[in-house]
């Protein structure tokens, strides 16, 4: 399966890049398979997707049983993903800290630790830390014809700021 662009897998996939044999295999074994912590190394979310300081730390791949991938995401404070959307939807599990997501036309919302935020399919929006405190949230992300984010524009000072 080609791994593609992706909001947290455009950087998971780089990852996983180079743990492809092992993740090929995992897809076809009749058994569990355990990702021990730490296997999988971090990640810096690219500047091309994200505004400040944000990490990225692979949780697991999709494979053809499960069409899904999984990660943690870091934000620093001030820090944001650009607008995208997600081609099956994206479930968000707030892990720590404060956050913001918004919906394109909605107005900015506040989300916390324990939280979980579902992004409908083809809603464009985008997530990250307030400005003050940092937040961590593990993202379940759909995959669909090899793809699970379509990326655009960054969001601006200004709309972080509503």
């Amino acid at each position: 399966m080609k791994l593609t662009t992706t909001l947290i897998s455009l950087s998971l996939l780089a990852s996983m890049a180079s743990a492809g044999n092992a993740f090929a295999a995992v897809t076809n074994i009749p058994s569990q398979k355990i990702f021990e912590a730490g296997s999988q190394p971090s990640i810096k979310g690219s500047g091309d997707f994200f505004t400040g300081n944000v990490r990225i730390d692979p949780l697991f791949p999709s494979n053809d049983s499960a069409h899904f991938s999984g990660g943690q995401v870091t934000f620093e404070p001030g820090a944001r993903s650009a607008w995208h959307i997600h081609p099956t939807g994206q479930h968000l599990i707030v892990t720590s800290g404060i956050g913001w997501t918004q919906e394109w036309g909605g107005p900015v919302v506040e989300i916390h630790a324990g939280d979980v935020v579902w992004c409908p399919p083809k809603i464009k929006h985008w997530h990250g830390a307030t400005p003050t405190t940092a937040m961590t949230h593990i993202a379940l992300t759909g995959v669909q014809d090899g793809k699970n984010v379509e990326w655009m524009e960054k969001v601006s000072d200004e709309q972080y700021r509503k």
